[in-house]
């Protein structure tokens, strides 16, 4: 019986037990720390949805070029050389602009400004196409740069709540501690797993888009050549293919 009694005390005078966990240290922050992990969130999502849509983008600019450079200027004129290339493509758009410009050019009686025009107008045309390759490349630039501090916010927020409830208990009991530092060392951690992978994409889109936008200069440079020589002035291209032979007759049976 005594025993009984003693133990009976005993759990009633013993802490309470405390769950721990992501959602346990998320809720300790209340709605600012729900507030920024879903700014997090949104940064994460939004990273890999650019980096998966602007790889696919340039791979099919890339591809496009790989397939259409030779078959282009194979062709007998800039124009029959045009229907080769694919539509809405930025080469098919580059070559479009220099047709216009050349018909535009021959209004004026000055050969130097004639060059000027057509050399500005497919930089234009080059700006154009470069400016919406990059479109996306600033978010990842900024949640790069940004989600660190986002998460340390969250850590800040953390390490306040607990000299908070540390003041309140007028302790600093691990039950009243843990909740908070967890809390801090999640928000770092998901800040950076944020910040890293967006700058990873941010680099490596930008490096195809430097490579995209060499491409782009050089054939603009091939169609101001041509147009000012009157097509005289093409780049050495492989030939086609030829057709494959037609397959040898069978002998005849003998009678």
């Amino acid at each position: 019986m005594f025993i009984d009694i003693l133990a009976a005390a005993s759990a009633a005078t013993e802490a309470p037990q405390t769950s721990f966990g992501f959602v346990q240290a998320i809720e300790e922050g209340g709605p600012v720390t729900w507030s920024l992990l879903a700014v997090l969130a949104i940064q994460s999502v939004g990273s890999f949805y650019i980096l998966i849509t602007k790889w696919l983008e340039q791979n099919k600019v890339l591809k496009q070029f790989q397939t259409g450079h030779s078959a282009f200027w194979r062709a007998n004129s800039l124009a029959e050389g045009a229907t080769r290339l694919e539509k809405n493509s930025a080469w098919r758009q580059l070559v479009d602009d220099a047709l216009a410009a050349s018909n535009e050019h021959k209004s004026m009686t000055d050969s130097l400004e004639a060059h000027d025009w057509l050399h500005g107008t497919l930089a234009r045309s080059e700006s154009t196409i470069n400016s919406s390759l990059a479109a996306g490349l600033p978010f990842l630039a900024t949640t790069g740069a940004t989600a660190p501090f986002v998460g340390l916010l969250g850590t800040v927020i953390g390490i306040y709540r607990t000299l908070i409830n540390i003041g309140i208990a007028g302790s600093a009991a691990l039950d009243k501690i843990a909740g908070p530092i967890g809390e801090a060392l999640i928000m770092t951690a998901i800040g950076l797993l944020v910040a890293v992978p967006a700058v990873f994409a941010y680099n490596f889109l930008q490096s195809r888009n430097k490579k995209i936008a060499a491409q782009l200069s050089g054939f603009s440079t091939e169609l101001l050549a041509n147009i000012a020589s009157n097509g005289a002035v093409k780049p050495a291209v492989p030939a086609a293919a030829a057709k494959a032979a037609p397959a040898a007759a069978k002998p005849a049976p003998k009678a």
